[in-house]
């Protein structure tokens, strides 16, 4: 019989469905070094945050198939060395969406009508009503900031308790964000307009501190600013000091850069901010869905099934799996990268397998295509799974063609996108053991391993532009590794791309779009 090791407290429900088909032993609190002692002896592990599985313990789990986190986020498993050595990686990216959003409505009206200082107020034994003078919600706007499955279920609630709303979301279409009675605009606008201000995203190197103290200056003084979704995104000394000064008019946070909250000046203000303790999904049903899912997902995995939320490997025959497996990390790897030089909201996606290629099974590398193009926007809550309805809902039109004519490569895959930065494609293929290479950038050849950070330059081709991009970059201590150009003609225009050590400082793609002969120039992180 199968034997599942359960590292977390989880729902006894979840537990329940294990024992259909294995025998679970729960052992919480283990340290590292205890659990690679013992992993050895199971097929499965089901954890929730708590335990944080390295690659030491992955590498030691000589028979463990999947692991199932039982909650969204999957920071605390390191993946790729999961995925590596095959074990499926499975996730409940759904299971606590109700929960998430209404605390962040509990945390907006509790706000409003400062719940908890009268609360605590009348249980000291006082009786003061002026003090606690509350504002409604009703005919406020509300500035929704991530038009996600969390996002969007606020966004219902709030416009049927009486709100005007606006969104921001760059991977959200206009479309979509009409659907649930939403003005999407800019940011700056939201922030300016606002009455509350609700955050919905994930934590990503380009939301990390988006509500800084520049953003928190362009709020209205009667603002209130929600944060149900990740620590970091709010600069948490800039908001001490605007509440302070009286810039904005609350807070409410459940969630902090450092977990647990120490000492810090947030703990310092009074009732103009709200904290709680991370309970965005901490409710009994919550906790027994997340249990529920992942617990399914497992058993059906151990009974050769497949998983409905892999977060690494879809749920395709092993044979199948097998064969594309490369091509699918090729996939999803152009969808990554076309994603970022088409702009976040994207319009449409078109995908032409080509060559050898051309004869596979297409809808795996569609939806592998599908899950990088959006990595960007969801980060760990889009999967092979549900990228498909993902794209959907955010009005995405998905073309998929094949050209067995295109013999460039054995087989190679194209990805042509429309975003808000305009059309862009990518093409690439594979390279012996599987070596993931760029073949074409808007159509002008090129042959490039992907990087971590990317540099992308349409420029005139003309003596000086490289030697004028290296310098710049030079200047600024910005390290290049590899330099590659394509051209179409002779002085025509071309694609220069480089790999880079570290991301661009702030401001420097400024400065390379300033140089004589530049046309344009992305940055890209993979």
């Amino acid at each position: 019989m199968s034997k599942v090791l359960v590292s977390d407290t989880i729902a006894q429900s979840g537990i329940d469905i294990l024992l259909q088909v294995a025998q679970v032993d729960v052992k919480t609190n283990l340290s590292p070094e205890e659990l690679v002692a013992v992993i050895p002896e199971y097929d499965a592990m089901m954890i929730r945050s708590g335990t944080r599985v390295t690659q030491e313990i992955i590498e030691a789990g000589s028979q463990l198939k999947i692991i199932g986190r039982a909650g969204v986020g999957v920071d605390n498993i390191d993946v790729p060395a999961a995925t590596r050595k095959g074990i499926l990686v499975v996730n409940s990216p759904e299971g606590n969406t109700i929960a998430a959003a209404e605390h962040a409505l509990a945390m907006m009206l509790s706000l409003s009508r400062h719940v908890p200082d009268a609360n605590q107020s009348v249980k000291e034994n006082h009786w003061d009503r002026k003090s606690f003078i509350g504002t409604e919600v009703y005919k406020k706007t509300l500035g929704v900031v991530g038009l996600g499955k969390i996002g969007s279920h606020v966004a219902k609630v709030a416009r049927a308790m009486g709100m005007k709303l606006l969104a921001y979301d760059p991977f959200i279409s206009v479309d979509r964000a009409q659907q649930l009675g939403c003005r999407l605009v800019d940011l700056d606008l939201l922030l300016q307009e606002a009455d509350y201000i609700t955050l919905h995203m994930p934590k990503t190197p380009e939301t990390t501190h988006l509500i800084n103290a520049t953003a928190l200056s362009k709020m209205k003084k009667t603002a209130r600013l929600i944060n149900c979704a990740r620590g970091g995104i709010i600069d948490e000394q800039a908001l001490a000091e605007a509440l302070a000064a009286g810039k904005i008019a609350g807070a409410a946070l459940d969630v902090f850069e450092s977990e647990p909250l120490g000492e810090s000046v947030l703990r310092t203000l009074g009732k103009e901010i709200i904290l709680t303790p991370h309970l965005g999904a901490s409710t009994e049903e919550a906790q027994i869905n997340v249990a529920i899912d992942v617990a399914e997902q497992i058993r059906d995995v151990l009974l050769g099934l497949s998983a409905r939320s892999a977060v690494n490997i879809p749920g395709l025959s092993p044979n199948v799996l097998q064969q594309l497996r490369p091509y699918m990390q090729l996939a999803e790897t152009l969808g990554n990268l076309v994603s970022q030089l088409a702009g976040g909201r994207i319009e449409s996606l078109h995908v032409r397998l080509q060559g050898e290629l051309a004869t596979n099974e297409s809808q795996p590398l569609v939806v592998a295509s599908l899950k990088g193009l959006l990595s960007q926007a969801l980060r760990e809550r889009v999967n092979y799974v549900n990228a498909s309805i993902e794209a959907q809902e955010r009005g995405i039109h998905v073309i998929e063609t094949r050209d067995a004519s295109i013999r460039d490569y054995s087989g190679s895959l194209h990805l042509s996108a429309k975003g808000s930065l305009g059309e862009h494609s990518v093409t690439g293929a594979l390279f012996g053991d599987s070596e993931i290479r760029i073949t074409s950038v808007d159509e002008f050849p090129i042959n490039v391993p992907p990087n971590r950070y990317m540099l992308f330059t349409l420029h005139r081709d003309m003596p000086g532009i490289i030697g004028k991009i290296g310098s710049l970059l030079g200047s600024f201590n910005v390290n290049i590794a590899s330099m590659q150009v394509g051209r179409k003609i002779v002085r025509g225009d071309a694609v220069m791309v480089l790999s880079i050590d570290d991301p661009l400082p702030e401001g420097i793609l400024e400065e390379v779009k300033k140089v004589p002969g530049i046309r344009d120039a992305y940055t890209v992180a993979l």
